[in-house]
């Protein structure tokens, strides 16, 4: 059981750190409709990163599951 709960917060910080380096300059004016940027396409870094985020998220939800089950 500590050992699962170890694991939770070892995935959570890397969940945080992952999302965090997703921001790439980014702030708080695009969410209001401050940026005038076309949809581009994930490529190299990008995309590895997108899906680091996908799969630490769902490690850390299967983790989460497990802890409430036990």
């Amino acid at each position: 059981m500590l050992i699962l709960t170890i694991l939770q917060i070892i995935i959570s910080i890397l969940l945080v750190a992952v999302i965090l380096l997703q921001a790439k300059g980014t702030g708080l004016g695009t969410a209001f409709g401050g940026s005038n940027q076309m949809y581009h396409s994930k490529r190299g870094m990008e995309k590895v990163v997108f899906t680091l985020t996908i799969f630490l998220a769902f490690v850390f939800i299967t983790l989460s599951v497990i802890s409430l089950i036990l």
